[in-house]
């Protein structure tokens, strides 16, 4: 059962931060949002990051000790607040984001504690955005040498990143988790001659010798590409509340899968139906349970 602990552990790298409502705040931030979902999912999971020496610091320890993620990765910058992203709500409710710079997941350091912690892990969780600044950058570039097997989460936030970055960090990646829309626009800044979507699966992973590339569809569900095979899942029907979280929560249950069963067909199932989950209710990390995906994905099995 993946709900139990196993030996199986991940380290996810990046940013951990508060969105802030004009009514409320909420804690995440794409890598922590991945370790929750992991942690929840019974992988041994730890997080690499920085926060400030401030209350919503306070508040992001407190949030984690009941999760089971270690916080002993999670480092303490006096200078810089704990991140936070403003959200602004237009009169339909469209959200349009401003991430605060510098916070102090620009500033992750490498040390002997996430040292350890990568070494010691099966894979290892990155994304594009806690790069931004060239220490946090520094940082990750010596964690990925250590690595096993290195996960490159897209997850594109404008301004802050480029065509050269995004190819470095594909690059040194084994696996690479993009959106449709994220997938055609890398293709086009590597100059794909290709239009259908299976045809640039094959372009991006040749150019970057990336044997595994994930593609989610939304609400029509995702393609993954591994061992020169493709395995499709066609989504799965649920009335969205919102989507946050919902691809972080996906790629969560994509690798606690093919960690524990390595089966591709059976980790695109499972994530395609954790993720419809949590875009049914609100927030990037209701607690969903298991059984409740398992009832979801199969209602008429005894």
């Amino acid at each position: 059962m993946i709900n139990q602990p196993n030996t199986k552990s991940i380290v996810c790298f990046g940013e951990i931060l508060f969105d802030i409502f004009p009514t409320h705040k909420k804690i995440g931030g794409a890598p922590l949002n991945v370790a929750l979902r992991l942690a929840s999912l019974g992988i041994n999971t730890q997080i690499i990051s920085c926060i400030g020496a401030d209350s919503n610091g306070q508040e992001v320890i407190d949030y984690l000790m009941p999760t089971g993620i270690s916080t002993k990765t999670i480092q303490i910058n006096g200078a810089h607040p704990t991140g936070e992203v403003l959200v602004h709500l237009n009169e339909k409710g469209s959200a349009t984001y401003t991430i605060n710079y510098p916070a102090a997941w620009d500033k992750i350091k490498y040390t002997q504690e996430g040292e350890t912690a990568v070494i010691g892990a099966d894979v290892l969780v990155f994304g594009s955005l806690a790069c931004r600044d060239a220490i946090a950058h520094q940082s990750l570039l010596n964690y990925i040498a250590l690595s096993k097997f290195k996960v490159f989460d897209i997850n594109l936030r404008a301004p802050f990143y480029n065509k050269e970055l995004l190819l470095e960090l594909m690059l040194e990646a084994d696996c690479i988790k993009f959106n449709d829309d994220e997938l055609y626009e890398i293709a086009n800044f590597l100059n794909s001659p290709y239009h259908s979507l299976e045809q640039n699966i094959h372009f991006i992973a040749e150019k970057t010798n990336t044997n595994n590339i994930c593609v989610t569809k939304g609400s029509h569900g995702a393609v993954l590409f591994t061992n020169n095979q493709l395995y499709y899942n066609s989504g799965y029907q649920v009335t969205v509340a919102d989507t946050v979280g919902a691809g972080d929560s996906f790629l969560a249950g994509l690798l606690s899968v093919l960690i524990t069963e390595n089966n591709p067909q059976a980790a695109l199932n499972f994530a395609c139906a954790l993720g419809a989950l949590v875009a049914s209710q609100e927030g990037a990390n209701p607690k969903i349970t298991r059984k409740e995906i398992d009832e979801f994905m199969y209602p008429f099995q005894e």
